[in-house]
């Protein structure tokens, strides 16, 4: 089994958790922000102290990987980057819009064939979303959209789209369909990265921690049209 530190700061929120054997047994989030150069450090500190004192060893961390704010994003990478350093521990990326789905899949009755599309807000009516089935595979790659009526009709003409994060409400009275339906109060959060990042860590997806760079919101520019460039 495994212990891992989780740090997610892609949003105005930051949080850090830890979790040993699939059970998180640490957490802590600030919803103050952003302010995360003020708050992550003594957040990771207090996670650190809190295995240390109870002879817990890591085996990982765990850092949201984005998209999302660049100085967030930074600041998370950052941090996890130096623990892996320090205590020679794998680096494990999870996908912040893949990390949204897990509370709408353990607290949401959603039906088996519906899709969940988790949205980052950007400007106007623009948003950084992706489309996943309830086994989190892709159905639609992560990208930059401007929503308008035909955004997503492909998949609301077929089967129930459930739509949530920072950038889903502003959306729902464009998207328009009787199979859209609103998910409130949804955040990324560090507690809800453990399944994701073990699944990971099982299967030896980690990171090259020299190397590794999160996908800010400016890696999407380039796909958005031109109009809005």
């Amino acid at each position: 089994m495994s212990c891992i530190l989780h740090i997610e700061t892609s949003t105005t929120v930051c949080s850090v958790a830890v979790s040993e054997d699939s059970h998180v047994i640490f957490q802590q989030e600030d919803h103050s922000g952003p302010n995360h150069a003020e708050r992550l450090g003594s957040m990771v500190d207090e996670a650190l102290s809190f295995t240390d004192n109870h002879a817990i060893p890591f085996d990982a961390v765990a850092v949201s990987c984005g998209p999302g704010s660049y100085t967030g994003l930074r600041i998370g990478v950052s941090m996890a980057k130096g623990i892996c350093y320090g205590r020679n521990l794998k680096l494990i990326a999870v996908p912040t819009l893949e990390l949204m789905c897990v509370p709408v899949l353990l607290r949401e009755m959603v039906e088996d064939d519906a899709l969940l599309c988790p949205m980052i807000d950007a400007r106007r009516m623009e948003v950084y979303a992706g489309v996943f089935d309830r086994a989190l595979h892709e159905v639609r790659p992560i990208g930059a959209d401007v929503v308008d009526a035909e955004t997503y009709k492909q998949w609301l003409d077929e089967r129930p789209v459930y739509f949530f994060g920072n950038g889903a409400a502003k959306c729902m009275a464009t998207i328009n369909h009787p199979n859209a339906h609103l998910i409130e109060g949804i955040e990324p959060l560090a507690k809800w990265m453990q399944p994701l990042a073990e699944r990971r860590l099982l299967n030896e997806q980690t990171e090259d921690v020299a190397y590794f760079e999160p996908f800010y919101l400016k890696d999407y520019v380039a796909k958005m049209p031109r109009k809005l460039i």
